[in-house]
């Protein structure tokens, strides 16, 4: 079992110039320089001006979570930078324990009425023990994302180490270590290409000869390590068996030694001997047998060989060279300046705990980047999507299997998609969406004899759909409906009609399911879901047991709202489905409402439970209306908006990494920069982030690093609300700034510098010719464009195509 599985987690609970002022000079010196040479070379500052978008450190890494990332979406490592060994943790997206199989118990339906019957009843215990006995899943426990594996490299030579430093710069998406040993500087260098899709170290020093290594694959996996020819070991296995599933994902790791001067050789073992060489690149192709999660019939063989063969055949400049100029092509979209102290010399992990005190702004556009770099890391076609760990993960039994938790954790991972200029790192949760809705749709027939599709609190890379774990965190149906909407995000940005016209089969099958399975509440005749449960948080003690199984709770009707919103607007938008779209307008009229509690909060479930009212607990699910909904806004519903204050208060300001940041944005969506601000310093300090800027729940998740860039967007800039707002929530550690490249729903992309003054100027650009209006904390004119002005401090109209508009103070 899993060391932090579900149930094993619950039991131990029961005991100044910035990015934007990087010249375009400096930036391709970095590119282009050769090995071991960085301009400016200052240490602490990397030559990359004031404020370097970097992480460093004067050690190696003694764990884990003091390594570097690197990642292509599909293949990634840690980069640990020792100086007697080198170790490589190694991933490949597709290493699933167990195999093809789907979850659904066969005779799951046969008491969905029942569970529904207590539910009314209010015996809500019963209803969750039935359904743990005969709803859930099997096995309850979904397979876990699995490690492939480590490459260390035992390093030649002796003497005493000085001089040490390494970093990960996220412009260039390469780490780098350099330290001077016997006299020789050394310089290691590591990067995951996408372009030619293999990882790539280069191992040179300022002394002939003096690069030598022996490299070995290790792994906790069934596997066997062989050398393939001279210069090339090789790694075979197959992931793990999971609760009787059989393991069935077959892999192979290749390793190629390409070395100028000295000698190369193999053992049988697998180990790869360099010795006596001037400079080394080390090819890495990683590869599994998983095409779907329905066939693992691949050749991981031919598939690593389809890849090592060309990469080793090109220079390492060319390969360099390609990675970097595609990384950039991503990541130098935005820009983001958010002032700057003495503290950008200090070592990254140092500056962690420094940050509370408002005096280091720029590790926030640091932490920001470095989301940003995360996710461009982990979420690439071709590849899987980002999960609890991302891409990056060491462990046969990762916590919470390092899955998909879609009750907000993965939705969490892609809330910097659009505004944050990487449009293109949805593409692989938009084809597990897909997938989900295949597998979704024989659950919704196993288990509620419906149409369309449902899909519960996880799923993995078997795209299990139905509810895992226990009753009282796994009976939530509505995930499908939350995935759904990220569909609908992506046009909202991207205004791309033909994705949309994909996608538009994939709602309407979430709308489907939802339009026949809502049920009538007798006391009030609100339509609600039944059973459910507002995620991960229990209402009452019922025979001395934690329950949460009820009906129609709020944030179930918030996103049922939202889904059927969007279907609405795709059909009107594609001229499809009239008719259904008609329906579920009717439909939508019988939701249950929000409705505002005894202490002035606003209600989790239909009944206002005051107790459970109280309760401290991470999750804050039915704020969602707040964030990344906009069914409450300050402006538009001023009481809803009030009673998510009180909810805020209420349910406590601490949390776990995810927790802080998604309060971050609500309290940035409820205009409150002290408070939003307020979680950014309880984000960013070491109980909450790690050394290398990781998450931690603890332990780590990657969604709380996506989470924060989404909040420190939202601080900046908002447009959920049929209009662009600068500065909505500005903190006042950032009283002048800059950031250029964000984007805003209707496909328009912004500038933005501000003082203390406020706007300086802004810059609008439109993508798709969309009509825009712009909110700003003061009054702006607007040179591109005759504007109206329907409030104060409101600019709005036209714009065309590719045209540019810049904003001024009055």
């Amino acid at each position: 079992m899993p060391e932090f599985s579900r149930r094993h987690v619950l039991a131990t609970a029961g005991a100044g110039a910035a990015a934007t002022a990087l010249s375009a000079r400096t930036a391709g010196a970095a590119e282009h320089a050769p090995d071991g040479a960085t301009p400016g070379g200052a240490p602490g500052a990397g030559g990359h001006g004031p404020n370097p978008l970097r992480l460093w450190y004067t050690a190696p890494a003694g764990e884990w979570l003091q390594a570097l990332p690197v990642g292509n979406g599909r293949l990634g490592a840690m980069v640990f930078g020792g100086t007697g060994t080198e170790r490589l943790q190694l991933n490949e997206d597709s290493l699933w324990a167990g195999g093809p199989h789907d979850y659904a118990r066969p005779d799951a339906g046969e008491y969905l009425e029942e569970i529904r019957r207590l539910v009314v009843e209010e015996k809500w215990h019963q209803a969750q023990v039935l359904a743990d006995a005969h709803f859930l899943g099997t096995p309850s426990e979904q397979a876990a994302y699995q490690v492939l594996g480590d490459l260390e490299l035992a390093l030649a030579g002796a003497g005493e180490v000085g001089d040490y430093e390494r970093e990960l710069d996220l412009e260039t998406a390469i780490t780098r270590v350099r330290y001077t040993r016997g006299g020789v500087r050394h310089t290691r260098e590591v990067f995951a290409s996408a372009p030619d899709q293999v990882l790539v170290a280069r191992l040179t020093a300022d002394a002939p000869g003096a690069v030598g290594f022996t490299a070995r694959f290790t792994t906790p996996q069934r596997a066997t390590g062989s050398a393939v020819d001279a210069s090339t070991i090789a790694l075979d296995g197959i992931s793990g068996d999971w609760f009787g599933l059989p393991g069935s994902v077959r892999f192979r790791a290749v390793a190629r030694a390409v070395a100028e001067g000295g000698r190369v050789s193999t053992g049988a073992e697998g180990a790869l001997t360099v010795a006596e060489s001037d400079a080394v690149t080390l090819v890495i192709s990683l590869a599994t047998s998983y095409r779907s999660y329905l066939d693992v019939g691949a050749d991981p063989v031919a598939r690593a060989r389809r890849h090592l063969e060309p990469a080793a055949g090109k220079p390492y400049a060319r390969l360099r060279e390609r990675h970097v100029a595609d990384h950039r092509r991503l990541f130098t979209r935005v820009d983001i300046d958010l002032g700057t102290s003495d503290r950008v010399t200090l070592p990254t992990d140092e500056r962690i705990g420094l940050f509370a005190d408002g005096g280091d702004p720029q590790l926030a556009a640091l932490y920001f980047q470095y989301g940003r770099y995360l996710l461009a890391s982990c979420s690439r076609a071709p590849g899987q999507p980002a999960n609890l760990q991302g891409l990056w993960n060491d462990s046969m039994n990762p916590a919470w299997e390092s899955k998909y938790t879609v009750n907000i954790n993965f939705e969490m991972n892609y809330w910097p998609a659009g505004p944050a200029n990487l449009a293109e790192c949805w593409d692989p949760a938009v084809d597990m969406i897909h997938e989900l809705a295949e597998s979704g749709a024989r659950t919704a027939r196993a288990l509620y004899d419906a149409p369309g599709w449902v899909l519960h609190h996880n799923t993995d890379g078997w795209r299990g759909t139905a509810p895992v774990d226990y009753a009282q965190y796994g009976m939530w149906p509505t995930g499908g409906a939350w995935v759904s909407l990220m569909l609908w995000d992506h046009y909202l940005f991207t205004g791309d009609t033909g994705s949309l016209a994909r996608n538009f089969p994939v709602m309407r099958g979430a709308v489907r399911f939802f339009l026949d399975t809502l049920v009538e509440d007798a006391r009030t005749g609100w339509l609600v879901t039944n059973p459910s449960h507002s995620p991960e948080v229990t209402h009452h003690q019922d025979e001395g047991e934690s329950v949460s199984i009820c009906a129609g709770p709020t944030m179930d009707m918030q996103l049922l709202r939202d889904l059927f919103d969007a279907f609405r607007q795709a059909s009107d938008v594609l001229d499809r489905d009239r008719g259904l779209a008609e329906r579920v307008g009717e439909v939508r009229g019988r939701l249950a409402p929000m409705q505002i509690g005894y202490l002035g909060q606003l209600q989790e479930w239909l009944v206002d439970w005051e107790e459970a009212a109280l309760v401290k607990n991470r999750h804050v699910s039915h704020l969602y209306g707040v964030f990344p909904s906009a069914q409450i806004t300050p402006r538009g519903t001023p009481e809803l908006a009030a009673a998510a204050v009180k909810t805020l208060e209420l349910r406590g300001a601490a949390g776990t990494g995810w927790s802080l940041a998604w309060k971050i944005n609500m309290w940035a969506r409820l205009l409150d920069p002290v408070r939003a601000y307020e979680r950014l310093t309880e984000l960013l300090t070491p109980a909450r982030t790690a050394p290398n800027l990781f998450d931690l729940h603890p332990p780590f998740q990657i969604d709380g690093n996506f989470g924060g860039v989404s909040g420190i967007t939202e601080m900046l800039m908002q447009s959920h609300a049929g209009e662009v707002e600068l500065l909505p929530a500005l903190p006042a550690a950032w009283p002048a700034g800059s950031f250029r490249g964000l984007v805003a729903r209707g496909g328009f992309e912004i500038d933005l510098e501000w003082a203390s003054s406020g706007v300086t100027r802004a810059v609008v650009r439109s993508r798709l010719g969309n009509p825009v209006r712009v909110r700003t904390p003061g009054r702006v004119d607007v040179t591109g464009a005759e504007p109206d002005r329907p409030e104060d401090h409101v600019v709005a109209f036209g714009t065309r195509p590719g045209g540019t508009y810049v904003l001024h103070p009055a």
